[in-house]
């Protein structure tokens, strides 16, 4: 059975954008993406001239320019999701803000060199996840480790013993 097929939009380098359906992981083999077009080919990509993969809501065919509609690229302030805030800058100085998961999908593309998911600053717009790949960046900068505050009081800190409360009625049952 094929894993699900996910609407994305593809920009390389020169502005060319392809749509077309990619599984959300496990789509790059030897550095080459297989993408479903929109009309029900498979059509070969190189990931070397790739910018980003933008997994997106609706296509917005009719709009060449800006179909992702990625909104905001960079944070107003700190982030408000879980995970790892990194800022990116690609080959052509534009810089990318976003949260990456910090789990094993994470560390495998680490550590085959692949790319980067990111959840986009704006989570309004019509971009739902962000793929970078490797050959696209030239730096990448964690901002920080975002957590809700109650997982950060549950990992910074080793629960205490407590001590034993003395009994209310010590002896009402002793004979």
């Amino acid at each position: 059975m094929a894993p699900a097929q996910k609407k994305a939009v593809l920009r390389s380098f020169a502005n060319v954008l392809t749509w077309g359906y990619l599984p959300q992981t496990g789509f790059l083999h030897e550095n080459q993406i297989q993408l479903m077009t929109v009309d029900g080919r498979l059509t070969p990509i190189s990931i070397s001239i790739l910018k980003l993969i933008a997994y997106v809501k609706d296509f917005n065919l009719d709009d060449p320019v800006d179909p992702e509609r990625i909104g905001r690229r960079v944070f107003p302030a700190r982030p408000r999701g879980d995970g790892l805030w990194v800022r990116l800058t690609l080959r052509d100085n534009e810089v990318l803000e976003g949260l990456a998961s910090l789990d094993l999908a994470f560390l495998d593309s680490l550590v085959n060199d692949q790319g980067l998911f990111l959840t986009p600053p704006d989570l309004r717009s019509n971009t739902q996840r962000l793929f970078i790949p490797r050959p696209a960046l030239t730096s990448i900068e964690v901002r920080g480790f975002v957590t809700s505050p109650s997982r950060r009081s549950s990992l910074s800190s080793r629960p205490t013993k407590r001590p034993a409360l003395p009994s209310a009625q010590p002896g009402l049952f002793d004979r």
